[in-house]
């Protein structure tokens, strides 16, 4: 009689933190904030239009920008924008009348919905005004309220 070896049993693989579990500071989901366009400061070249900021912490912004609104011809045809982490930019904000620097810390491909870019604001943004930036923006649904 032929003896099968027995396959060695699979040892589970130490499960990594969730990225969430990582962060220095908690996010906040916001109601979708438009912002104008997203520039570089190296050479203010304009990189995506329309974007919309849709969770905030006291160490940077998530946003949200379709494969239409990025500027660059190049970044469009990409599934990827790797190439923009490290790039320090800077946003127009029009509801707020504001402009805010930071750089570029990850993106993440999203499918139809387009790309996550998460910008940390500068060095020099103090971090009382990154506190109390997060406090002012709406939660979700808290401009429907106001406009009933």
């Amino acid at each position: 009689m032929e003896k099968t070896a027995k396959k060695p049993a699979k040892t589970p693989k130490a499960k990594k933190p969730a990225y969430k579990d990582t962060r220095s500071a908690p996010r906040k989901e916001v109601e979708p904030i438009k912002v104008s366009y997203m520039a570089s400061l190296d050479d203010l070249a304009k990189i995506a239009k329309n974007c919309q900021i849709v969770e905030a912490s006291s160490t940077g912004l998530l946003l949200t920008v379709l494969r239409d609104d990025l500027i660059p011809q190049s970044l469009r045809g990409n599934l990827n924008l790797d190439m923009l982490v490290g790039n320090r930019v800077y946003l127009k904000l029009e509801p707020m009348n504001m402009e805010i620097s930071g750089e570029i810390k990850r993106t993440k491909f999203l499918g139809k919905q387009g790309f996550h870019i998460a910008v940390d604001y500068s060095d020099d943004a103090p971090e009382y005004w990154r506190e109390c930036l997060m406090d002012l923006l709406p939660k979700p649904g808290e401009l429907e309220k106001d406009t009933q």
